[in-house]
């Protein structure tokens, strides 16, 4: 589901789960502990990458169609705690974005301190990465929205999101989304070598200044009561969007 690949004291965690690393319960709470893990054991910063072409397609909606309230309720908490865990941790994290990466994908990509994005071989098939949650029947939590604001601007955000606009790799460098592209195979290398830099600045002041550089981020996540889990699993469990949800898979299963 997510493979540990080590690099000297950079822990790349590589999203393993076919055919399109979509974000199961079992995944996202893997992934809160393996990022809660590695600073213990020795990481000085952690990669989170995906297979070629694909980093996370988002939420994996067959699955969590199939849980009652109480198990959509601790979903979305430990959802929460995923978030969370990337925001406040010790070491820097890199989004290795290896393709295409909507919804909960540019979520986890948000929370992160630094974002390569892969640019297509093939112009006419552009990468593409957004927060299309208003297109699936989905409202996105006021701590994604303001997470997302500080990264490209309050306005900009807004008009993203209430359209759930799928944007591709080269629209989202402009407005400062993702950091930088590279091709998909150079993606993860980008990524450590980011790190590599950043790892060879003196420690501590490198990790006290990105710490106060990150603390307002750090406060948004600090409190699960920030994230009324109960009123989205209500949204969640509404007539639009079960039934928007519902369609979106008879869709997926009519694709093969």
């Amino acid at each position: 589901m997510i493979e540990v690949l080590k690099h000297d004291a950079i822990w790349e965690l590589r999203f393993s789960r076919p055919p399109v690393n979509a974000i199961s319960p079992e995944f996202a709470t893997t992934l809160r502990d393996l990022i809660r893990r590695a600073p213990a054991e020795g990481a000085r910063a952690i990669v989170l990458s995906g297979q070629p072409n694909m980093f996370s397609a988002g939420l994996d909606v067959v699955s969590l169609l199939k849980l009652d309230r109480n198990g959509t309720l601790q979903f979305w908490r430990d959802f929460f705690d995923l978030m969370a865990s990337i925001a406040r941790c010790p070491v820097p994290v890199v989004a290795a974005i290896t393709g295409h990466s909507p919804a909960g994908g540019a979520v986890l990509a948000i929370f992160c301190d630094y974002r390569v994005m892969a640019a297509s071989a093939d112009p006419a098939k552009p990468f593409r990465i957004g927060l299309n949650e208003v297109q699936v029947g989905l409202t996105v939590p006021a701590v994604i929205q303001e997470a997302f604001g500080r990264l490209i601007g309050k306005y900009r955000a807004e008009r993203l999101m209430v359209q759930g606009a799928m944007i591709t790799a080269e629209e989202a460098v402009q407005i400062g989304m993702v950091d930088t592209l590279a091709p998909v195979s150079e993606v993860v290398n980008t990524a450590l070598d980011w790190c590599r830099r950043h790892l060879a600045l003196p420690p501590v002041a490198m990790s006290t200044t990105r710490r106060i550089a990150r603390a307002d981020l750090a406060d948004l996540m600090g409190d699960p009561a920030r994230f009324p889990a109960e009123d989205f699993v209500n949204s969640w469990f509404g007539d639009e969007t079960q039934a928007t949800l519902h369609a979106l898979v008879a869709k997926l299963k009519a694709k093969g």
